[in-house]
């Protein structure tokens, strides 16, 4: 596997929006700080860490490296410098969506994205902007959608109905500059099967959906990268699978169009879920999480997303005053949804939703526990997820999922690197790595909470302190309420 993927990661790391070659080189010297490298090794109290440009190039014992006399000091003192944070899973690279939600995620310490249906025009020309020195943003790794014959949202996938259809789609959206497929839920079994053997030969990823018509065991031995939402795992664990999956198989055939989709096929799927906790069997579950640790099938559980589904109709949750940087109309949107019963749900389905939600909290710990990886995601923007400030709850509810906080923090440093084969350039503290980092006012390895408390941010090399990250949330409230 990393043989084949070698060429799309090279690929993807040569489209990272590097600074122009051209730009005097400043130097940036962070004295006194603990350092949180993210390796899993302990943090290091008193170092200094120097930046030449957009590289870490020496980090030591302060008093034990000359800081160069044209170098910006920044005082670390009892503060703590951790990598910059990756959203492994985002919609923003779309429309006008940039411009309102880059600035959350720098702001948040979030310097690295994966969208997983981007605009692949758009994502092009953002890459340039932010190299160009045009837009401050985040680092883009992006997605082409592929869904079948009646795609869930029409009009945003490529469509696929069969072998050829799905072969053709991997072409395409390989050539069209797609950094990996996302695959989605309608994608009919062989037209998968397809894309996976297509997607290997092309040396491109795919990630996503595990479609309703496929395992979660077969898409892992497809060789799917990761699995969004914790799709497919819960029938994938049930003594009942077989069963289940015909049930399900059966209201996807019945359904005539993308609206029946959304509604008769998201009810039986509702409930063949509650019939697979219910079925819920060990020793399938150990079996299905052995294969994914061994296959190396990374998750991106989306616990917000898990959580927002959960507490849609708790008035404490829904009024939180981080949705001041969205757009109104989307909060509206989300208030008056009756699909998947949003909205006016009865207090059975309220307690049952949230019943479901502390088991997903359960599913990622027992396969934490088996050795599968995770990936720190959101699922911005939907759902009451906020972008760039989500990602924060995202690595508390990791912990309460029972990784430790080290483990949680690896799940947006580390991980994200490892997965998109960018290890020698970002997620950890290193010389020589890329400068994307965030300095704390508090230590997060004694409370991952601790990663909200930002003194600066450091994107590429260039300093952002925290009055200059408070403009950037003003004026996205401002602009997100503008008429």
């Amino acid at each position: 596997m990393k043989t084949v993927l070698a060429p799309a990661l090279l690929l993807i790391s040569l489209a990272l929006p590097w600074p122009p070659s051209n730009l005097p080189e400043n130097i940036l010297a962070i004295s006194d700080v603990t350092v949180i490298d993210a390796t899993g090794a302990p943090a290091e109290p008193n170092m200094t860490v120097i930046i030449t440009g957009d590289r870490i190039t020496a980090i030591a014992q302060t008093g034990k490296v000359a800081i160069p006399k044209n170098a910006q000091v920044i005082d670390g003192k009892g503060k703590f410098l951790i990598p910059g944070l990756w959203d492994m899973h985002v919609h923003t690279v779309i429309g006008t969506l940039p411009k309102f939600y880059f600035p959350l995620f720098i702001a948040n310490g979030v310097t690295g994205v994966r969208d997983m249906a981007a605009d692949l025009r758009l994502l092009k020309q953002l890459r340039k902007d932010i190299n160009d020195g045009r837009l401050l943003g985040p680092r883009l790794i992006g997605g082409q959608m592929v869904d079948g014959p009646l795609p869930f949202w029409p009009g945003l996938p490529i469509s696929v109905s069969d072998e050829a259809s799905a072969r053709q789609a991997v072409a395409s959206a390989k050539e069209r500059g797609a950094d990996f497929i996302k695959v989605y839920s309608l994608v009919p079994h062989q037209a998968y099967l397809a894309l996976a053997d297509e997607a290997k030969k092309r040396g491109i990823p795919f990630a996503g959906h595990v479609p309703f018509l496929v395992s979660a065991s077969e898409a892992s031995d497809a060789g799917q990268k990761s699995i969004e939402h914790l799709e497919g795992i819960w029938l994938a664990c049930s003594a009942q699978e077989l069963e289940l999956r015909t049930i399900l198989a059966k209201a996807v055939a019945d359904a005539k169009d993308s609206d029946q989709i959304r509604t008769s096929v998201v009810r039986v799927l509702n409930e063949t879920q509650l019939r697979a906790l219910q079925t819920y069997s060990e020793e399938k579950a150990a079996a299905l999480f052995a294969r994914f640790a061994k296959n190396g099938t990374w998750q991106a559980p989306t616990l917000v997303v898990k959580r927002a589904g959960a507490f849609m109709d708790d008035s404490e949750f829904t009024n939180d005053p981080r949705l001041k940087y969205l757009r109104p109309g989307i909060v509206e949107t989300w208030k008056n949804q009756d699909d998947w019963r949003l909205k006016n749900r009865s207090a059975e389905i309220s307690a049952r939703s949230r019943m479901i939600y502390q088991k997903e909290l359960d599913l990622v710990s027992a396969m934490h526990r088996a050795g599968v990886k995770m990936l720190a995601a959101t699922d911005s923007v939907v759902w009451y997820v906020v972008p760039g400030f989500s990602l924060h709850d995202e690595l508390e509810l990791f912990v309460k999922a029972g990784l430790t906080p080290m483990e949680a923090l690896q799940t947006a440093t580390r991980n994200p690197a490892i997965y998109l084969g960018l290890s020698d350039m970002v997620g950890t503290v290193e010389m020589g790595k890329k400068a994307d980092l965030v300095l704390l006012e508090a230590n997060p390895l004694e409370n991952i909470s601790n990663t909200k408390r930002i003194n600066a941010v450091v994107v590429n090399g260039k300093l952002f302190p925290r009055v200059r990250l408070d403009k950037m949330l003003k004026d996205a409230e401002a602009l997100a309420h503008q008429g």
